[in-house]
Formats: C-alpha cells, sequence, structure tokens
C-alpha cells in the first residue's frame, strides 16, 4: 500500500474517532469558534501541514525500510523543541542539563556519521515535529479541540484521494486483504489519542522536558527496527543509544531534584 493511501486513510479515520470525541464531550461548539476566529485558524492550517508532513515522512520512512533514520528524527526532536523553549520561551537549562543536551548532541551526530549522508528523513522528521510541539504549546485552544480543526483541514485533500483510488478500484478496500482493509481504521487511533495526549502535555510542562520525554518514541523504534524488521544495530548505534541515555539519565535526574528541593514546581492543570 502507498504511503500516501495510508496517510489519506490515518486523516479519515482520525475525523470519525474525533467526530466520536466531540460529540462526547460537547465540543462542537469549541471546534465552531477556532474555525471562525482567523489566527487561530491560520495556525491551525501550519500546525496541519506540520504533522501531516510527518506522518507522510515516517509512513514513508517505514515503506522504505529506514526506522533507524526514523528513529535518529525522533532523537533530534527532542533537541529542537530545547532549543526552540529557549529561543522563543524564554526556558533556561541549568549547568547538569546543559551537559545532558550535549551528551544528546553526540549521540545524535554518532548516528548521523554512521549513515554517511544527510539523513533527510530525520531532519524532516525532527524539524516538523519540534515546530508543532511549539505552536501548539502557544496556542489558546484545548488538545481535542487543536486536532480536530487540524484533521477537518485535512481530511477534503484525504478523502477525496481514497474515493479516487476507490473509483478507480487501486483503493485498499477493493484490492488490499480483508486484514489490511480491518486494520486501516485502527490508523485512526492510533494517531489521534498520542496526539491528545502530546497536546495537552504541550501545554501543561516546559518544552524541554517534553522534548525529554519524546526519547522513548525513538528507542522504541531502534527495538523494532532492530528485532522486528531486521535493519543492522551496529556499535555506532549502540554508542549513540549510550550517549542519549545518560543524558537523559543526567536531565532527570536534575529536575527531579529541582522539584525535591523546590527550584521547580509541577504545573498545574
Amino acid at each position: 500500500m502507498a504511503p500516501l493511501e495510508v496517510l489519506a486513510h490515518r486523516i479519515a479515520w482520525s475525523v470519525v474517532l474525533l467526530a466520536i470525541l466531540l460529540g462526547a464531550n460537547r465540543g462542537w461548539g469549541k471546534v465552531a469558534a477556532a474555525l471562525t476566529t482567523r489566527s487561530i485558524l491560520l495556525t491551525l492550517c501550519v500546525t496541519a501541514v506540520l504533522i501531516s508532513s510527518n506522518w507522510f515522512v515516517f509512513v514513508l520512512s517505514v515503506d522504505h525500510g529506514q526506522v533507524l533514520q526514523a528513529s535518529l528524527g525522533y532523537f533530534i526532536n527532542p533537541l529542537i523543541s530545547v532549543l526552540l523553549g529557549v529561543l522563543f520561551l524564554g526556558e533556561r537549562l541549568r549547568p547538569l542539563q546543559i551537559a545532558s543536551v550535549a551528551l544528546a548532541v553526540a549521540g545524535v551526530l554518532i548516528l548521523t556519521y554512521h549513515l554517511g549522508s544527510p539523513p533527510w528523513i530525520s531532519l524532516v522528521l525532527g524539524i516538523t515535529f519540534g515546530l508543532y510541539g511549539l505552536l501548539r504549546k502557544i496556542l489558546p485552544v484545548d488538545s481535542l479541540t487543536g486536532l480536530s480543526v487540524e484533521t477537518i483541514i485535512l481530511f477534503p485533500a484525504a478523502s477525496g484521494y481514497l474515493l479516487y483510488l476507490g473509483a478507480t478500484g487501486r483503493g485498499a478496500f477493493s484490492s488490499s486483504a480483508v486484514a489490511d482493509a480491518v486494520l486501516l481504521p485502527m490508523s485512526g487511533v492510533i494517531t489521534v489519542i498520542p496526539l491528545l495526549f502530546f497536546s495537552a502535555s504541550a501545554r501543561r510542562v516546559r518544552l524541554a522536558t517534553v522534548g525529554f520525554m519524546q526519547y522513548l518514541t525513538p528507542t522504541i523504534h531502534f527495538l523494532l527496527a532492530v528485532l522486528a524488521f531486521g535493519e543492522s544495530f551496529t556499535r555506532a548505534h549502540l554508542a549513540s543509544f549510550a550517549c542519549i541515555w545518560v543524558g537523559l539519565a543526567l536531565y532527570s535526574i536534575d529536575t527531579a531534584h529541582g522539584i525535591f528541593t523546590g527550584r521547580s514546581r509541577v504545573p498545574r492543570t
């Protein structure tokens, strides 16, 4: 199945699930308000482009057997989140946190050198999701409303493409196995739920903290690439993995110490 068709299904089925959630939470009024507020609508158009680009490149990386590059992209993403938080939100890093960022940079550079060429998949994934997180943090809409508007913006193009594939007999529901047709609607669930949680957390905690928690994603990608998809795991990957997780440990220790000593306060919703 072509990556573009997978992307279209992700968008279409996400709209279906979000419509159900909006109905259950009486959230259609907030969606209407966002759609009629010029500044919010324009910002959500930008975030819609960013997140759909991220989805497409990720699906493309899996389709082309480049899950390790996708993993590198999501290792780069937290570093971009830290940089954006410092540049645009006035966030500051303490010395131990700076050391952790330096270790993470070293880990990413090792992987980049190992690839032997500019990792465009990694760069696109890291930059698009980093910018998406920044814009969603400063946007005055809740996660459910924001994601709903984003997918509504993308829905006409996605549904039109799927209708075209169906009319020409090339769509998944007309030519693929029954199992594929059953799995495709699940793409909406695995798209919507994590993004709702991400958008909600991005507005409640420091962007740097959000960034470092996202190291869980590329770690899982590493495991999938090596254990499930058979991609090679070299010494360079091991060295990079070690640098990044030592950096994450330092950052976590410093953050926990700040909370216990009163330097930092846990954000309240």
